[in-house]
């Protein structure tokens, strides 16, 4: 191939990997590699979505990668354009999404010189990413490429952030060009082998338990192990609730299913966690929003942890036992010796518990008893009307739980929020980004007022774009999730939580995208059944009431059984 300019080498390094989709905002420092892109832009071999932001490019570039099963990839500009994906890193690689995010970055000769948009991207992305590499010459281009990619999906996927100076860019290769896959990097062991003394463990822990719960996390969908945990489930017959990331996992309509877990899940699966007596947790981190007080959770039972990253065993959850590997592995190892079971009586309890929660929280969500619109109104009817076949994103705030609790999966990767950082202004570019990775479902934006005005200028990449996604706004005009607390802990003290808004219809307008606000029930469904038969993307906006709550609750520093449903 020649030499060629390290530009040159970043694109045809990237066409190596597959990549055929890259969100981004050009800049100074990365002029010279937009040139090089050029020519592949327009013969159609890579596309590119100018995102009107740089955090909104990161997040875009998450969903695609959730989406496709592919590492999403982001280029954007030194200094402010590098510092505004900040936010989009941090929130793919907590919740390990594998991403490759490409920064440019001033001359060598001026590293260290306060440079007109020089910034240490090293430095402030190390601590949020899996891996950070400064790049500064040409020569280096192709190899440290390919162990981002290969860095950035094994194992524990997360994100790997990229700076490349701008003389790298701009000067050619002193060698021919090559392109190799990463190979095998020492020190680097992202497949660990189980043991097999830890399987038959494993295996005598849950033949042996009376009262046992499964917990569901993001690795399930990471591993692509849905087929492999349903048959173990079915075979087991074992009550599994879900982490807010482990949703769509399985089917929400699965007999074994007893809801969603933490703080604002359900109320069985969580009144139950500290009667079980063995708990497996697959893929999951017990992160605090799951546990509650960590020194009351799961005091009577053994704990059974599968996860591929070590540093999440034991760092919250003592365990009896970990399984320190690949989920897909584990599983094919145990499922064929355990024992098919039944614990109705168990499951009977989990039942108790729910019919409390649907008398007393569920149906006045959804009903239409209120006096007025709940949020949970339009989101079980969405579900109803789509049949559970939409990808549903949310923002964050009650209408991410409002919709992890209404809406109900039928297969698996079609939920995508923000969990692990609960990053206002994720929706609206995460919509983008999961449209853009697919046309066989509608996607479905559930936000809030609050944060759907943190990145509502990516209207503009949906109008340059086309991209038919259906933004549901639920507009109480407030921050609806600290307006909760701040009810519930802070004696209704509403503290800098009440909003002015713009019309959102007139706004929406402005981008040529069709809209229209439902102020009353009656609208209701009319509107929805306008939004969803739309050919092209579609606003909606909502008024419901801004003095509702999402039930059931876990008060901060309490324990999971400590959940109150009013």
């Amino acid at each position: 191939m020649g030499k060629i300019l390290g530009s040159e080498a970043v694109v045809k390094s990237l066409l190596a990997e597959g990549v055929d989709t890259i969100f981004g905002y050009p800049g100074g420092a990365v002029i010279p590699l937009y040139d090089s892109l050029y020519d592949y832009i327009n013969d159609g071999k890579i596309r590119h979505i100018l995102a009107r932001h740089e955090q909104a490019a990161a997040h875009e570039a998450q969903a695609y990668s959730q989406i496709t099963n592919k590492v999403g990839v982001c280029i954007v500009t030194s200094g402010p354009g590098a510092t505004n994906t900040i936010t989009g890193i941090a929130n793919a690689n907590m919740d390990s999404v594998p991403m490759v995010v490409i920064t440019g970055q001033v001359g060598s000769g001026f590293l260290g010189t306060d440079a007109f948009q020089e910034t240490d991207v090293l430095g402030l992305s190390m601590p949020i990413a899996k891996w950070s590499a400064q790049i500064t010459s040409a020569d280096d281009i192709a190899s440290t490429i390919a162990k981002a990619f290969y860095i950035a999906v094994t194992g524990r996927p997360g994100v790997v952030v990229l700076e490349i100076t701008k003389n790298a860019l701009t000067t050619q290769t002193t060698k021919e060009f090559e392109y190799k896959a990463a190979p095998v990097i020492r020190s680097y062991a992202p497949y660990p082998k189980i043991k097999d003394d830890d399987i038959d463990k494993a295996v005598k822990m849950i033949n042996e338990a009376e009262r046992p719960l499964l917990l569901l996390g993001h690795g399930v969908l990471i591993a692509h192990a849905e087929k492999m945990l349903t048959e173990f489930i079915e075979k087991s017959g074992i009550p599994f609730g879900s982490t807010l990331m482990g949703l769509s996992a399985l089917p929400s309509n699965h007999p074994l299913n007893v809801g969603m877990l933490g703080m604002h899940g359900s109320y069985a699966v969580n009144k139950l966690t500290n009667k079980a007596d063995l708990i497996i947790a697959i893929g999951m981190r017990f992160s605090d929003r799951v546990t509650g007080l960590l020194s009351g959770y799961a005091k009577h039972a053994k704990v059974l942890h599968i996860e591929i990253d070590k540093s999440e065993i034991d760092k919250n959850v003592k365990t009896a036992l970990s399984i320190h590997g690949d989920l897909k592995s584990a599983l094919d190892y145990i499922t064929p010796r355990i024992e098919k079971k039944s614990y109705k009586s168990w499951l009977d309890e989990f039942k108790k518990y729910y019919n409390q929660e649907l008398a007393q929280v569920i149906n006045k969500d959804t009903d239409g008893s209120a006096e007025l619109i709940q949020m949970g109104e339009p989101v079980a009817m969405i579900s109803r009307k789509t049949d559970g076949n939409a990808i549903v994103v949310t923002d964050v705030g009650q209408n991410q739980m409002i919709a992890a609790r209404y809406y109900k999966f039928k297969y698996p990767n079609t939920f995508l929020t923000s969990g692990g950082l609960g990053t206002m202004g994720f929706g609206l570019p995460a919509a983008v980004g999961a449209a853009i990775a697919q046309k066989e479902r509608p996607v479905i934006l559930f936000t809030g007022d609050g944060g759907f005005q943190m990145n509502e200028q990516e209207l503009g990449t949906i109008m340059q774009e086309q991209i038919p996604v259906k933004i549901v706004i639920l507009d109480n005009s407030v921050l609806g999730m600290v307006r909760q607390w701040q009810t519930m802990l802070q004696n209704k003290r509403y503290s800098a939580t009440d909003l002015v808004n713009p019309d959102f219809v007139k706004l929406a307008e402005a981008y040529s995208i069709k809209a229209r606000h439902v102020v009353s029930r009656v609208e209701l469904e009319p509107a929805i059944d306008e939004m969803l038969s739309h050919d092209g993307p579609y606003v909606l906006t909502i008024d419901v009431d801004k003095d509702m709550k999402v039930m059931p609750f876990i008060k901060p520093g309490s324990t999971v059984d400590n959940i109150t449903l009013n």
